[in-house]
């Protein structure tokens, strides 16, 4: 389905309609809301699931290109808006968990609770150069041999070049069954922000801004992750504290995909949480 919102772009999003509680999910990078099929299917029936793909990923448009993850927010609260959501439980995965945080942050009185699943940290993901010193500019991000062997993968769809980077970084535990990768893999070819994403990412820090979240947070990291590492998830949960934000902080026996490691465990620890800030 798709929804025109009011800044011009089309976001495209998967629903799951059942009961009255809205959960929204947001995607992480290299991804889309097909990313979200296995939990869509699986997480009990009391919650009506919306999964957006992000302005520039999947089949969103990207008319405007974004600075900052408070432009992804801004379009969650103008989708919000013409689907008349007036409050949701949040759930953002890897960098889906900084656009939450931000979402969060700016309309609180819009958020049930938030999920942060294998997250960011509030002072985002950093963009390293070769001598593992954080860059300070997009142009530095765009002279990046990485990212530019990225974008040429992409132009020349080079799936293997993905099935290789997803299977080595994501899915280091359990391979998707086929048909799901496949989709997976389509949504890293399809992205068309990676160079801005990257800087947003790395310029990301929502530190100040914890003083405005009001809903509980339930922090889930998989200790096998190669993406996010123990590090930057420990400033994420010791900046929860410092800024007495309420949240319950549970680590996985997963990699940085656990919705296909172990998607049991995922449900039965956002059941749980749903259940209590419902």
């Amino acid at each position: 389905m798709n929804v025109k919102i009011t800044n011009g772009e089309t976001i495209h999003y998967q629903k799951r309609v059942s009961g009255e509680n809205i959960l929204l999910l947001i995607h992480g990078n290299f991804a889309s809301s097909d990313h979200w099929d296995i939990l869509m299917e699986q997480l009990p029936k009391e919650y009506t699931i919306y999964a957006i793909d992000l302005r520039g990923y999947g089949k969103s448009t990207y008319h405007t290109p974004i600075d900052s993850f408070n432009d992804f927010a801004e379009d969650i609260r103008l989708f919000c808006d013409v689907l008349h959501i007036q409050k949701c439980h949040v759930m953002g995965w890897s960098n889906g968990g900084g656009v939450a945080m931000q979402f969060a942050a700016n309309y609180p009185t819009r958020v049930k609770s938030i999920i942060l699943l294998n997250s960011i940290s509030t002072k985002g993901y950093p963009a390293l150069n070769s001598n593992g010193e954080r860059m300070t500019t997009r142009e530095e991000i765009s002279a990046d041999p990485m990212i530019n062997r990225m974008l040429q993968a992409q132009k020349n769809k080079e799936k293997s070049f993905f099935e290789a980077a997803l299977l080595q970084l994501m899915f280091v535990i359990k391979k998707p069954a086929e048909s799901r990768f496949k989709k997976y893999i389509e949504a890293a070819l399809n992205q068309r922000n990676i160079i801005d994403v990257a800087n947003a990412a790395n310029q990301f820090n929502i530190s100040g801004g914890l003083k405005n979240i009001t809903s509980p947070i339930l922090i889930l990291w998989g200790r096998h992750d190669l993406m996010v590492p123990e590090k930057m998830t420990l400033e994420l949960v010791n900046e929860m504290k410092e800024n007495s934000v309420s949240f319950i902080y549970k680590q996985l026996n997963t990699g940085h995909a656990p919705l296909v490691d172990d998607i049991d465990s995922i449900i039965s620890e956002l059941d749980s949480f749903l259940d209590i800030t419902s």
